[in-house]
């Protein structure tokens, strides 16, 4: 079994010695000192998926006001399924960060 020196803990950072290359892919980038992936993250892809949301959102939005400013440039039919759509991620990422925040909780329970 292996100890930390104090010279691998700054502040609460530590530092990882990798036994196996494949523990971490990518290689660390010298200016910002974040490890640059080949595969995305899962905070990538939670982003990306906000993003996704939030388009939906704006797009509502756009066809909204089109619809006030020049109602015979849109269909009823459209502005009704980009709503549900919106609605429908919209509930889902409610429903993803409820059990995140469910799920941090329990694991706060474990100690």
């Amino acid at each position: 079994m292996e100890f930390l020196n104090f010279g691998q803990v700054t502040g609460n950072r530590v530092t990882l010695n990798t036994t196996d290359p494949r523990h971490f892919t990518g290689s660390m980038n010298n200016v910002t000192g974040r490890l640059e992936r080949e595969n995305p993250t899962f905070a990538d892809q939670m982003f990306e998926a906000l993003n996704g949301v939030n388009r939906l959102q704006q797009e509502v939005n756009d066809l909204s006001v089109r619809m006030i400013t020049d109602p015979n440039s849109i269909d009823v039919h459209d502005i009704t399924i980009a709503i549900a759509k919106s609605n429908a991620a919209l509930q889902i990422t409610q429903a993803v960060v409820d059990r995140a925040i469910r799920a941090y909780q329990e694991v706060l329970n474990f100690r």
